[in-house]
C-alpha cells in the first residue's frame, strides 16, 4: 500500500500518540507499505511552528528521512488538480493532500472529517 500522511497523522506517529488508531499505526509500521510525506506538511508545520503554536524538537526533513518516508514535492500537476477540487474543503494544506494523494494514486491517512468527505480518493481512516 503507499500511504500519505494528513499532517496531524505524522505528528501523531512521531509523537506516538494514541489518537493514532490501530489500523493506522500498522498500516504506518508496514515495512511493505510506501509512506509519504508532502511538502505541504511541512510547509504548514513550519507555519505553525513560527506563530508559535507546534514546537518541532528537530527539522521535519530529518525526521522523515531517519523513519524512512518519501518526501512528495508539489507539482504543477498537483497545483491544478487541488485547484480543480469541488469547494468542499478550504483549507489549501488538505486540499493538496486530497489532489497530490488523487494524481499519485496514494491512500491519504486521516481523521479530519471534511477532508474524508472529498470523494474520489482512497482513505485510511486514523
Amino acid at each position: 500500500m503507499r500511504l500519505l500522511l494528513d499532517t496531524h497523522v505524522f505528528l501523531w506517529w512521531c509523537a506516538d500518540d494514541s489518537r493514532l488508531s490501530e489500523q493506522a499505526r500498522t498500516a504506518i509500521a508496514d515495512p511493505e507499505n510506501e509512506v509519504s510525506l508532502s511538502a505541504a506538511s511541512v510547509w504548514e508545520m513550519a507555519i505553525k511552528e513560527s506563530l508559535g503554536r507546534l514546537t518541532l524538537p528537530e527539522p521535519v526533513s530529518r525526521v522523515t528521512v531517519r523513519l524512512g518516508f518519501r518526501a512528495l514535492p508539489i507539482t504543477f500537476e498537483h497545483a491544478e488538480a487541488a485547484g480543480r477540487l469541488p469547494s468542499v474543503h478550504r483549507d489549501p494544506f488538505d486540499r493538496m493532500l486530497v489532489a497530490q494523494a488523487w494524481v499519485e494514486g496514494l491512500t491519504l491517512v486521516t481523521h479530519d472529517p471534511a477532508i474524508l468527505a472529498c470523494g474520489g480518493v482512497s482513505f485510511l481512516p486514523s
